[in-house]
């Protein structure tokens, strides 16, 4: 319901206003406040839940009920904080000849230059995309802790071309595109990179991995490993994503969701780099098995890792987020 609500705003916010630019590449052709139109202050975004769950919501007891739930997600002292605290840009950049949109977040008084965390999200084309809220209840906190942390919203997102995402083909370009920005952000430590994917994003770093050696740890947040294995426990992501977004799905099915899954190349991982997976053992979206039996593979080839599963809880980890935060920065601390 929210996330409906919170897509919309972000449409209606981003790249109303520019800001001096945090990355320095011509690649990147426009960077603008996220702190702006509606989120430039907490009474703004407040009334504008309010104007849309006032037209939804069927009786007063219902809108109270929404508007409460609101302020207890977002309290007004956690959204002065984080604007105070925190830079936060969106931009455009370039990848193939396609305009693709990324975020960057960072605190504003650094002594040394940062760690970065590439930030790969989950969800497909538009569904997922990181609205402002998700960037204040995911990525803030992290940003808070002193990391710089950039990320793309995977090509055609927020456009009309909402079908150039391939889930997992050329839209991994685009991450890594990201790389090449980190020694253009005057704040970060392009020695000192980490990689963080959730759901689909974990399948996007693996995927991405393939292709660099300058990310020093990573973590995965109820990422799919096998998806060959994974439409048997739910089935309809087949119709209802992979036809859709797999170039070529249906003449190349099992080759293409191989190519996806990087339970096929456990042992050409490298032991350089740590990998933490962290799953809900109640994950009604991606089994809990994923992490399981990937952390059986990835001990067997002695690639160093750490399995967290947090018992009873679902995809979103919405009764461990505080100890989730922790874990993270905990280990990218340890490792970057």
């Amino acid at each position: 319901m929210y996330k409906l609500l919170l897509f919309a705003s972000l449409s209606l916010a981003v790249f109303s206003t520019s800001a001096a630019k945090i990355i320095d590449d011509e690649h990147v052709t426009k960077e603008t406040d996220c702190f702006t139109g509606i989120f430039a202050d907490y009474d703004s975004w407040h009334q504008f839940i309010a104007q849309k769950n006032k037209r939804k919501a069927k009786t007063e007891t219902e809108y109270l009920k929404r508007i409460k739930a609101f302020e207890e997600t977002f309290p007004q002292d956690m959204f002065d904080n984080f604007k105070t605290n925190l830079t936060c840009h969106n931009f455009k950049y370039k990848v193939d000849d396609v305009e693709v949109l990324g975020y960057i977040i960072k605190p504003k008084v650094i002594k040394n230059k940062l760690p970065v965390l590439i930030y790969n999200r989950g969800g497909n084309g538009n569904f997922g995309s990181v609205y402002f809220a998700a960037m204040m209840r995911n990525l803030f906190p992290l940003a808070e802790q002193g990391f710089v942390v950039i990320g793309s919203q995977y090509r055609g997102t927020l456009t009309k071309n909402d079908d150039l995402d391939e889930f997992g083909g050329k839209d991994v370009n685009d991450v890594l595109a990201l790389i090449d920005f980190i020694p253009h952000i005057a704040s970060a430590d392009e020695n000192r990179i980490g990689m963080l994917g959730v759901s689909r994003g974990g399948m996007q770093t693996h995927v991405a991995m393939q292709h660099t050696n300058k990310i020093k740890a990573i973590a995965t947040i109820a990422g799919a490993t096998d998806l060959v294995k994974e439409l048997t426990f739910r089935p309809n992501m087949e119709n209802n994503v992979y036809v859709r977004r797999i170039p070529n799905y249906k003449e190349n099915k099992q080759a293409e969701l191989k190519a996806r899954s990087v339970m096929n190349w456990v042992d050409k991982l490298s032991r350089k780099v740590p990998i933490l997976l962290i799953h809900g053992s109640d994950d009604k979206r991606v089994s809990v098995d994923n992490s399981i039996q990937f952390a059986k593979a990835l001990d067997k080839h002695h690639i160093p890792h750490k399995l967290v599963v947090y018992e009873g809880d679902n995809h979103f980890l919405m009764n461990h987020k505080k100890q989730l935060e922790t874990e993270l920065v905990n280990w990218f601390n340890k490792y970057l």
